[in-house]
């Protein structure tokens, strides 16, 4: 690092923050940390990042010695120092759980990411079904961000956007806030259905454990304290 851009202090904290603190870098480590290997997978999660600035803070990661590549150069792995920012990150996300306000989180919705993120943390142990379809439709959408589908089989997850040509074991409609609440802790499955916010057709067994098997937020039980 340009030693003119830093902080010029020899403080911990502020040699830390030289590195961590550039833009779209603690969100890069996220998905990091998260389980992402390759560039493009990398992509998905901060699909709002240019791949221009991706590959330069790759490579800033690399060079102090937070990420290295992998046997096939085509993959980065964390270091000892990289799975050692964990902490740093969950701290981040609870802190941002508790004090950023509801208003302001729900001001930046975005299927693709939510999606991902419960493809992540979906529980198959809580599903009746070994193997099951989902269809989830958020009909105010446009049409390339409407439709998705999480196939569970064998205890893998998968997501996809292409219909998968089998009859789905359930579908759940709903609008993106309601599924963002519900992702992040702020709201149910239950409350969203009843408000009208949710609907479902399909496997009533399915459909009954949702809240227990539906990927939840790391941070879901983290409760809010900033005002409303």
């Amino acid at each position: 690092m340009n030693a003119q851009a830093g902080y010029g202090q020899f403080c911990p904290v502020a040699m830390a923050a030289e590195l961590l603190s550039s833009r779209w870098t603690v969100v890069l480590l996220r998905e990091l940390i998260a389980g992402s290997t390759r560039f493009n997978d990398l992509r998905k999660g901060v699909s709002r990042m240019s791949p221009t600035l991706l590959s330069k803070r790759l490579r800033e990661l690399e060079a102090a010695g937070i990420i290295e590549r992998g046997a096939d150069r085509n993959s980065y792995q964390l270091t000892d120092a990289g799975r050692d920012l964990r902490m740093v990150v969950e701290a981040f996300g609870i802190w941002g759980q508790r004090w950023m306000s509801k208003h302001l989180s729900l001001q930046n919705l975005d299927p693709f990411l939510l999606m991902l993120d419960m493809k992540r943390n979906v529980d198959p142990g809580h599903m009746p079904k070994k193997q099951a379809v989902i269809h989830v439709r958020y009909p105010e959408l446009t049409p390339a961000r409407r439709r998705w589908w999480l196939i569970v089989e064998r205890g893998d997850v998968e997501i996809t956007q292409e219909d998968p040509g089998v009859d789905p074991d359930l579908t759940v409609e709903a609008s993106l806030t309601a599924m963002t609440e519900i992702w992040m802790g702020l709201s149910t499955v239950r409350k969203e259905a009843a408000a009208g916010n949710l609907k479902w057709t399909g496997d009533r067994a399915v459909a009954n454990s949702m809240q227990a098997w539906l990927g939840l937020s790391p941070f879901a039980s983290e409760p809010k304290r900033a005002a409303a």
